[in-house]
């Protein structure tokens, strides 16, 4: 389950990406944040308490955004934008 439903912007490119492993697709502009959250139901695990967490302030202030990209280099998904191929690793599953 996604916890963001696409009702705009359904016209751009598809953008490929694998998230922890499994396929997805993006849009062309999507910020890694829309990516993630149109396919999974949260962007991470907190660290400290297990709890979902899904951003906060969706401009790059709060820090509840970090995910890691198959390279390792650490990224905010609220500003960072969508690229074909990205390997995203969110540690959600965990």
């Amino acid at each position: 389950m996604s916890l963001f439903q696409r009702i705009a912007r359904q016209d751009h490119a598809p953008v490929p990406f694998m998230l922890d492993g499994k396929p997805c697709e993006g849009r062309e502009g999507d910020t890694l944040l829309t990516a993630i959250l149109t396919n999974a139901d949260k962007v991470r695990v907190s660290e400290f308490s297990g709890a979902p967490r899904a951003g906060f302030c969706q401009m790059g202030a709060c820090q509840d955004c970090w995910v890691t990209l198959a390279d390792g280099e650490r990224v905010r998904a609220c500003t960072t934008p969508l690229a074909p191929g990205m390997h995203i690793l969110t540690g959600a599953s965990a």
